[in-house]
């Protein structure tokens, strides 16, 4: 299965439910399986986040893994961080991007939310992600 946008706008409104649940102002981007977006909302969050949550969707795309979970692998490589970081037009590795799968478990894209703490972000994408298991 392909991302397209009926699914992708499926996780997205999951995402978005779970955002407004929690009164929090975010911006969620869903990416397909070459990073390039596909749906985007704006919860009346501030304008630098739009970017965050298409990075932190590309970076868990990108490399298959939550955007939280390819931090803490950079992190622990040390002086090869900052080149890592910058790889790919800017990779944002803290919480919010989360690998979305088929029903058979192959990647298909992300999710990525900004707009509220590292926690409530990873909270929000997962909700979205969840809803295309």
């Amino acid at each position: 299965m392909e991302l397209n946008y009926k699914a992708a706008e499926k996780a997205l409104n999951a995402a978005r439910e779970r955002a407004l649940s929690m009164n929090i102002p975010v911006s969620i981007a869903v990416v397909d399986s070459g990073g390039h977006l596909v749906a985007l909302a704006r919860l009346d969050s501030v304008y630098g986040v739009i970017d965050f949550a298409i990075k932190k969707a590309k970076t868990a795309v990108m490399f298959g893994l939550n955007s939280d979970i390819m931090g803490e692998i950079i992190s622990e490589t040390g002086i090869h961080s900052y080149g890592m970081l910058n790889s790919n037009e800017g990779l944002l590795t803290i919480a919010g991007g989360v690998v979305l799968k088929d029903t058979g478990g192959k990647i298909i894209g992300a999710i990525g939310s900004s707009g509220g703490t590292p926690a409530q972000d990873k909270e929000i994408a997962e909700a979205g992600a969840r809803a295309m298991a």
